[in-house]
């Protein structure tokens, strides 16, 4: 190919210097200059001669490396311009390399280099005519299928993988190109390429197996064989998409903005199973051929064979082996035909046939591995199943074992999840074992049966036999947990993992255990009913005789059981009653006798001796109430008061009508005994009181605190069904009337108090209309407003406000406050507004007091933000002005005093994000002065002076703040996003105000947005070019009017030293080409920065045709020059794009924009 003159000894002086230069890189000598050489070869215009040559005669291993990434960095860059002549030249270059070094021992160096010659291949794939491809994988095929030597076919597969990873989009490299490309090629590949590869990679696998099973030592051939059943595990790992289930040859549609990640596995599992969907096209090669019964042939010939040398189970033939096989337990889709499902039976069966010796029998694998066995089989084993049961139903799943043993499928999936607790119950450790690993993949394969893909919640059926399975699976759990709960009660160790592990932490698993209760339900609930009569019975008797803390671990541990048991997770929303719960019980037709109504009431008569001062001194530990508030939490969202006797969304499949009739009766039967007219009322009451007594008795217990302030009671005041009944308990009202009246509950951490205020206005709802409900909160929040200004109005608080009881309580005032703001609903909003309103002189004084507090501080511009944020879209013009004026005044007392007090030499000391916590105050005015904002948004009726001063306060807001926001504070993920969500939104709605503001606060915004234009966090980009887009076509559309725009800030200026300074569409027109030319972004961007650039260069055309020509000139390439001037041009007038500002002209110039950048942006970033 053509390369700059260049003889002999320049290509050795070049080698020498790059060789010395990697040679300094791996001994860290002088390493930035080294560096900076080996960079320049690659940046360097058309570096290819001197790197293949270095590739060719080095004998320096990392300078091969190096040479193959500069072919690589060179020829992307350079793409566009590069000859088809010289582009395919390069690919072939790689290619020979690789198939003639195949033998060499740098195995990293020919990875490179097949890399290398993929990308490029990707590159040019939609400009390779059919008969190129095909001449570059002719090549390719002659080395996979052997004719060339072991080591060429082993090459030859390993390119095949580095070409299937790069066209796969989740792996792929960066080319910046956008995601059309990428999709293109990655359905031509699907469509075109990758069955045949799959192909390749079989054949080449069975032309080396006999050579292998008939060896007694290592042969090359098993390297073969390895990388191509890694190839055939890769392919099928693929993300098929345009055959996936496609019926009648109905493609699929592209989504070219899929990031190519699966979507398969569901966020509660703990293993991958990755579901296998080619399409009916590749049925002859999967099903059809046999070749799932070779591969379980040759692994089991070579298991046999090997069976006395434990280490073959962990080589990589029988690792590959395994995972290819498990792999294919996930087909699914229409590659089976419509047999009602005989072909996926029989394939099912004759994979599982194969694994069976890997997992059975049970306690024989288990104590082989005890012994010193490798486990990773026996694991791949369990993932087998997992695959299988992902793809089947229960009942086929079961049935597929009992054609060839004397059982089913979900009893040897009982017997072996019982070998692994067993184990785990022996060997119980702190530490990751075999059988953690074990228990979890078989816990995803019982939630795989029991909860079908796409089923709402609940247990699918099981068959008997499974369901018996189930049951004596379910009493080792249980025995397990409480022997584990029992021996931790003793336990001194700090890092003890059962006593410190969290609730939540844990919920993962439980949640498994719950699926296979209710799988064995009838059993379950009297199972667990019977665990708590003993216990509660051991605990009276052994009360005040021996210590009694074994005893409470196992309450605690079956409170968490039974929980998960009885009540799925709310999510936000009140959840049902499981459905497996609705569906028994049938014959108990008596609400009291119903077995969940005895399971719950015996525990809610044991959690209410809590509320006796000597039980509570004696049995109810402060560990045992954090289950107990927890239980109380779940159950509470479903049972009490429940607003609906059954649950019809919920659908499986096995239930007939007269089955979902008997389960309607019955949940319908003992959900009354729940009910309003049962005792509903009387358990809420309760837990109400046992909410209080946590809150009062139990001072520094700060996980129980959160579970009742964050968990129980939230949760009473999610239905307004039960807020009815709950604001006329006493136990309620003894409950505000202590938060509002009394000082216990300022002991609680302010932060509890503040969900504690927000829980107590919610509850506002359940009263019987709109006055009664905004009088209760007046009621609950009275006395601290009342409070807050009598500390305000005292003539020494300057002198005692520094006091730590003094700042303890303005700071539990406030976050009271703030909780009862963030409470703010259209039912309460009156007394809301009248709760703040009330405070507003009070705020002022309050933060002329303790300005250098910064804690009372943040938390008073918390409370003020928070209820502007839930007030001002409720209030008329008179309400608006008082808040927009208190706020003026709030901002200018904030800027007398705090603007000296935080300096930019600090921020850039920050060290960590802790250090950031004295700018929280910052983050809340930005959050204050968003809310501002939104008041435009939503409410049209202000008048033009109303408008006029809230502009004005924001504007005076963002000159505050704007000096405050260094670089160094915007590279805090936070602050940085508050920031520019504040100014983005502010330019969108106020862009005439920008003339307004003075040079200094113009100047610094003109900084931060350039700041923002060239951050790695693309949302931050957008939101400043969708400022730069507000800027723009605001100063277009007023100077198209006649106006001025953007007046003197869009015209420039001259600087003292005579300078002339260009104006911000200016500079943001230099500052935005430069980025789309010549600097990496994510392709993604490219649509908001083309709605930024039509405005810009239509304001500053003259500009733009200058940059244009500028570009043009430095183009010493009569070709490219020439590609540039017409691509610049295109730009600017393809497409039919006008000079309007309208959604077409912006649609059709992002499409322009796509294609300038394709064409050019390759040939202009080449130094």
């Amino acid at each position: 190919m053509q390369g700059r003159p260049s003889d002999l000894a320049h290509l050795q002086s070049t080698m020498h210097a790059f060789e010395l230069a990697c040679n300094s890189i791996q001994m860290h000598v002088n390493p930035a200059a080294a560096e900076a050489t080996i960079l320049s070869l690659g940046q360097s215009p058309r570096p290819y001669q001197a790197c293949q040559f270095i590739l060719e005669n080095s004998l320096v291993a990392n300078a091969r490396f190096q040479a193959a990434a500069a072919i690589r960095d060179a020829a992307i860059r350079e793409w566009g311009f590069l000859a088809a002549d010289d582009r395919r030249s390069l690919i072939s270059f790689c290619l020979r390399f690789v198939m003639q070094h195949a033998c060499s021992p740098e195995g990293y160096v020919q990875a490179k280099v097949s890399s290398v010659a993929a990308q490029l291949m990707k590159r040019g794939w939609l400009d390779f005519t059919a008969a190129e491809k095909e001449e570059f994988f002719h090549q390719v095929k002659q080395a996979i299928l052997g004719i060339h030597g072991v080591d060429v076919q082993f090459t030859g597969i390993n390119f095949l993988e580095s070409l299937v990873s790069e066209f796969s989009p989740s792996t792929s490299t960066v080319m910046g190109l956008p995601r059309e490309f990428h999709e293109q090629c990655r359905s031509s590949l699907e469509l075109d390429y990758l069955k045949t590869f799959y192909c390749w990679a079989q054949d080449a696998a069975l032309s080396v197996t006999n050579r292998i099973i008939e060896s007694d030592s290592a042969v090359p051939e098993v390297r073969v064989c390895t990388a191509a059943l890694r190839l055939k595990l890769q392919i099928l790992n693929w993300d098929f998409r345009d055959n996936t289930n496609a019926a009648g040859g109905v493609r699929s549609s592209i989504n070219v903005f899929s990031a190519g990640v699966r979507h398969d596995n569901d966020s509660f599992k703990r293993s991958e199973c990755i579901l296998v969907k080619p399409g009916a096209s590749w049925r002859d090669v999967l099903i059809s051929s046999g070749h799932i019964g070779w591969l379980l042939s040759v692994y089991g010939a070579l298991r046999q064979k090997f069976s006395c040398e434990g280490f073959w189970l962990d080589c990589p033939i029988a690792v590959s082996a395994r995972k290819l096989i498990v792999q294919f337990c996930s087909l699914t889709g229409t590659i089976f035909p419509s047999d009602e499902g005989q072909t996926q039976e029989h394939h099912l069966l004759q994979l599982l046939s194969g694994i069976i010796p890997w997992i059975d029998p049970p306690d024989a694998i288990s104590k082989a591995i005890e012994n010193g066995k490798s486990e990773s089989e026996m694991l791949d084993g369990c993932r087998a199943l997992l695959s299988i049961a992902t793809v089947t139903t229960p009942f086929v799943f079961d049935k597929l074992l009992k054609s060839i043993r004397p059982f089913g499928t979900v009893s040897l999936l009982s017997n072996l999840m019982c070998e692994v607790v067993r184990n785990l119950m022996a060997n119980y450790t702190e530490e990751e074992t075999w059988s953690w690993v074990a228990r979890d993949i078989l816990l995803d394969t019982w939630t795989a049966l029991l909860v079908p893909v796409g089923a709402i919640g609940g247990n699918a059926l099981l068959p008997p036999e499974g369901i018996n399975a189930a049951t004596s699976l379910f009493a080792l759990i249980v025995e397990a947990e409480l022997k584990a709960a029992s021996a931790s009660a003793f336990n001194d160790e700090s890092d003890s993992d059962y006593l410190h592990a969290s609730i939540s932490a844990m919920d993962e698993r439980l949640s498994s255990y719950a699926l296979i209760a209710r799988a064995a339900i009838d059993f379950t609930i009297p199972f667990l009913t019977r665990l708590f009569s003993e216990r509660f019975a051991r605990l009276h008797q052994v009360r005040g005789i021996t210590d009694p803390t074994e005893t409470l671990e196992e309450l605690y541990s079956l409170l968490l059981i039974t929980g998960h048991v009885l009540a799925d997770e709310g999510e936000g929303e009140t959840p049902s009653v499981p459905r497996a719960i609705q569906s028994y019980f049938v014959d108990s037709l008596e609400a009291d006798k119903h077995p969940i109504v005895v399971l719950s009431g015996s525990i809610l008569r044991f959690v209410e001796q809590s509320l006796d001062p000597e039980m509570r001194a004696s049995v109810f530990s402060p560990r045992l109430m954090e289950a107990v508030i927890w239980f109380l939490a779940r159950w509470s969202c479903t049972y009490v008061l429940p607003t609906e006797t059954s649950n019809g969304n919920n659908c499986y499949s096995g239930h007939d009508d007269e089955h979902q009739l008997d389960s309607h009766h019955s949940s319908k039967d003992f959900l009354s005994f729940f009910g309003e007219y049962n005792q509903g009322k009387l358990m809420l009451n309760i837990i109400v009181r046992i909410s209080m007594m946590t809150l009062i008795s139990y001072p520094g217990e700060k996980y129980l605190q959160v579970l009742t302030c964050y968990q129980l009671l939230p949760a009473l005041v999610r239905r307004k069904t039960i807020c009815v009944h709950l604001v006329a308990l006493d136990s309620w009202r003894d409950l505000a009337n202590a938060f509002a009246n009394e000082r216990t509950l300022f002991s609680l951490n302010s932060a509890h108090q503040r969900s504690l205020a927000q829980t107590l206005v919610l509850s506002a709802t359940g009263l019987r209309n709109l006055e009664a409900s905004n009088q209760y909160v007046r009621n609950l929040m009275g006395q601290m407003t009342a409070y807050l200004v009598e500390i305000c109005s005292k003539n020494d608080l300057k002198n005692v406000s520094q006091q730590p009881d003094v700042i303890l309580s303005v700071s539990c005032l406030l976050e009271r406050l703030r909780g009862a703001a963030s409470a703010s609903e259209p039912r309460t909003q009156k007394a809301i507004y009248e709760m703040g309103f009330a405070v507003l002189n009070s705020l002022l004084i309050l933060l002329e007091v303790y300005k250098h507090e910064f804690s009372v501080v943040y938390l008073l511009l918390k409370f003020v933000a928070d209820w502007v944020d839930g007030q001002i879209v409720y209030l008329e013009a008179p309400e608006t002005a008082v808040v927009v004026n208190f706020c003026m005044h709030l901002l200018q007392l904030y800027s007398s005093h705090n603007i000296g007090k935080i300096s930019l030499s600090s921020s850039s000391s920050l060290l960590s994000e802790a250090n950031t916590e004295k700018y929280k105050d910052l983050r809340a005015l930005l959050q204050l002065l968003r809310n501002l904002c939104s008041k435009d948004l939503v409410d049209f009726s202000l008048g033009e002076a109303a408008d006029t001063n809230m502009s004005q306060v924001i504007y005076f807001g963002l000159h505050i703040v704007t000096p405050l926001i260094s670089s160094d504070l915007l590279k805090y993920p936070k602050l940085c996003h508050d920031y520019f969500s504040l100014l983005s939104h502010m330019l969108e709605i106020y862009p005439e105000m920008v003339a307004q503001l003075n040079s200094e606060a113009f100047a610094h915004i003109l900084r931060t947005l350039d700041f923002g234009i060239h951050h790695q966090d693309t949302e931050v980009v957008d939101m400043c070019l969708r400022a730069l887009k507000a800027l723009a076509s605001y100063h277009y559309k007023e100077t198209l009017a006649g106006k001025v725009g953007l007046g003197l800030h869009a015209a420039g200026c001259t600087d003292p030293d005579g300078k002339f300074q260009e104006g911000i569409l200016s500079q943001f027109l230099h500052s935005l080409l430069q980025l789309l030319l010549f600097e990496d972004y994510s392709t993604d961007l490219v649509s908001a920065a083309a709605d930024a650039l039509l405005p810009l260069i239509l304001c500053e055309q003259g500009l733009y045709q200058k940059l244009g020509n500028e570009l043009i000139e430095r183009q010493a390439n009569p070709t490219l020059r020439s590609r540039l001037a017409n691509a610049l041009r295109s730009l600017t007038s393809s497409n039919q794009l006008s000079s309007t500002l309208d959604r077409m002209n912006y649609q059709r110039f992002r499409k322009n924009l796509h294609n300038f950048l394709i064409e050019v942006r390759g040939f202009l970033r080449t130094v």
